[in-house]
């Protein structure tokens, strides 16, 4: 058997050229495959770990999907507003252990801001019940004298180079080129938070009042004509907040999840909606799951042509290799001999190519890593291959052994003559 596998390396080796091309595309779609799975994997679990220890979200009357998306991973925005009257009515409910309103709209050089109370640094919770952690400095105060303070997401601090006591300008909404500052009321880097791998690490925190501070000569998203309100008169003003856009909830028991849900979904003074995490979290994959299905899809459909052309080169190459065949016959080699060579063939290009492109879909999650982490604050994991990673992989293998067995059944027909007296 392994002067057998010796001559499949040797005659593979003579036809170098073409199947190195073969076993390149096998590492192709090796790479998509293992790629896909590795970022699927990883997105869901950056999805499911950026909040944990919050029994409900409340917000705006909506989607399910569009609140978590909004209040969690701060994407897209909020239909509505709620009161602070009502985040306060859920507050005082005889099972609600605590409750941390949120406010978003505003943003800075592309990074949400994000207000609230100091109490979001002790209750905000992530991945396995993790708390927020300040690398340097400490939370903003929450009160008047402390009014313009902000704690940055790691994020934020290394893509733009902020330290303590930098001073930082926020932006009215989303941002974009025609957007206006509050540039006359700066904010001051108080604390800057250690690394999370969720959306937190992309976000300005400040607190209510400082959002409510800097809308004060505002209306309408715009500055109101002849009117200016200096930092120091701000503090003045009742900065209470009126509305904010959602609401954070931890209940003393999980098991009144669903009566505290059910009044909030009830409450009278508006129309709320409160999504368990989880379940909001079930559905955003059942709604995603179809492209994934169809990137998996096409990936397999690679795969399976790069097969398909490792069977034509070597049902294409039978023919030059007659007389080869013919003659490993003559000296004592059975039918079920050739059928094994060319298995081994076939078998050891689809493990060059299904070796090299685990290897590159290693080193693409590796390169890639920091630039997704940057761009969409989703962590890509580099790590032992996962099962359906080594079922993918094995997937590939069995199949090209299964494909190189076309060639080697057609071969183990050919008869001696045939291949000692070619057909011209």
């Amino acid at each position: 058997m392994n002067a057998l596998f010796g001559i499949a390396w040797r005659s593979a080796w003579n036809r170098r050229g073409t199947l190195v091309l073969v076993a390149l595309s096998i590492a192709l779609a090796t790479m998509l495959l293992l790629a896909l799975e590795r970022m699927r994997t990883d997105v869901r679990e950056s999805f499911s770990q950026s909040v944990s220890g919050t029994d409900l979200i409340v917000g705006a009357r909506t989607g399910p999907v569009q609140l978590m998306l909004y209040a969690v991973f701060r994407i897209g925005g909020a239909t509505n507003n709620i009161k602070m009257a009502s985040v306060d009515a859920i507050a005082q409910h005889r099972a609600v252990a605590w409750v941390v309103p949120i406010a978003l709209g505003d943003s800075h050089r592309g990074h949400p801001v994000l207000g609230s109370t100091p109490a979001y640094f002790e209750r905000f919770l992530y991945g396995d019940r993790q708390p927020l952690v300040l690398r340097e400095g400490r939370a903003f105060s929450g009160t008047l004298d402390g009014l313009y303070e902000a704690v940055l997401g790691a994020e934020v601090a290394q893509a733009l180079g902020y330290r303590i006591g930098d001073r930082i300008v926020l932006t009215h909404g989303a941002g974009g080129p025609m957007a206006a500052e509050h540039a006359d009321k700066p904010f001051t880097v108080v604390g800057l938070l250690a690394r999370t791998g969720t959306p937190v690490d992309r976000t300005v925190h400040v607190s209510l009042q400082a959002i409510e501070a800097i809308h004060l000569d505002w209306a309408g998203g715009a500055p109101l004509p002849g009117m200016k309100i200096a930092p120091d008169q701000a503090r003045k003003f009742d900065l209470a907040p009126k509305q904010v856009t959602a609401a954070l909830v931890g209940l003393k028991s999980r098991v009144a999840v669903f009566t505290v849900q059910r009044f909030v979904q009830g409450y009278e003074g508006e129309p709320l909606l409160a999504v368990l995490p989880g379940v909001a979290l079930d559905e955003l994959w059942q709604a995603v799951g179809v492209g994934e299905r169809a990137l998996m899809g096409m990936s397999a459909l690679v795969a399976l042509v790069s097969l398909a052309g490792l069977v034509s080169v070597v049902l294409a190459g039978l023919n030059e290799r007659r007389r080869e065949l013919a003659v490993l016959r003559a000296v004592g080699a059975a039918p079920r001999h050739v059928l094994l060579l060319l298995a081994a063939e076939g078998a050891l290009v689809t493990l060059v190519g299904a070796g090299v492109g685990a290897l590159a879909a290693a080193l693409g999650v590796a390169l890639a890593g920091p630039w997704v982490q940057s761009a969409f604050g989703i962590t890509l994991r580099l790590g032992a291959p996962t099962a359906a990673q080594w079922a993918l992989l094995g997937a590939v293998l069995a199949a090209g052994m299964l494909a190189s067995l076309v060639p080697g059944w057609r071969a183990y027909r050919l008869s001696l003559a045939d291949g000692l007296s070619p057909r011209s």
